[in-house]
């Protein structure tokens, strides 16, 4: 599978890239600056062995066959603009939350309801979106001897992208399930904040959602 991370030299990116790359995906890691991307990229080929590629978010999207969206909210919707060409008929797996900076550890619900939603709506019809991967901690993405011990949820209005999503994510070593209609997304992303401020109360490095009975 082709994977891209727009946006992926934060610790998330680089963790879900270097973690894909060792299942055996073809990563290609974007970034409004290209020569940062290349710069991610080579240091993960050193650190694991597996090719990673890296350049500007519209190459990165170009090949892909799952794009990764990892931007702050507050690049997200000039993100999308920017690469809605693009994406069109890409199955496009949004991670955002829309935090507000500095209360990351309160719930904020933007206009359209989710990030998730906004995408959708900005992309249109032709866009596959899936929402996932809010409640996986970046340090634990980028230990990659450390066993990720939680459950990812993902919604989906198109049912086979989500199945492909699902998958994609238990490469990286996690159990992935299927949370319904992306109108969920209200309330993957509305959990994170739950989960920052978890961490800090209980100063963990980065707590995790689990369920049972499953």
């Amino acid at each position: 599978m082709n994977i891209a991370i727009v946006g992926g030299t934060g610790k998330e990116g680089r963790g879900m890239a270097a973690r894909w790359a060792k299942a055996g995906h073809a990563v290609f890691i974007g970034s409004r600056v290209a020569d940062r991307a290349r710069a991610t990229a080579a240091e993960l080929v050193s650190l694991v062995g597996c090719r990673v590629e890296g350049g500007d978010n519209h190459q990165a999207v170009e090949n892909a066959d799952v794009v990764i969206l990892s931007v702050p909210y507050s690049a997200h919707a000039e993100t999308l603009r920017g690469l809605a060409q693009a994406l069109a008929g890409k199955i496009v797996v949004d991670i955002t939350v829309p935090l507000e900076p500095p209360n990351v550890r309160r719930v904020h619900v933007p206009e359209g309801k989710a990030a998730a939603l906004e995408t959708q709506a900005l992309l249109g019809s032709d866009a596959r979106v899936v929402a996932a991967l809010h409640h996986v901690s970046a340090v634990h993405l980028a230990d990659f001897d450390h066993p990720i011990d939680c459950d990812v949820l993902a919604c989906s209005d198109d049912a086979q992208a989500l199945q492909v999503v699902l998958g994609v994510i238990e490469d990286l070593g996690t159990r992935a399930l299927d949370a319904g209609a992306l109108a969920n997304a209200v309330a993957l992303e509305s959990l994170t904040p739950v989960l920052l401020h978890l961490n800090r109360r209980y100063k963990s490095p980065g707590a995790g959602i689990r369920f049972t009975g499953l």
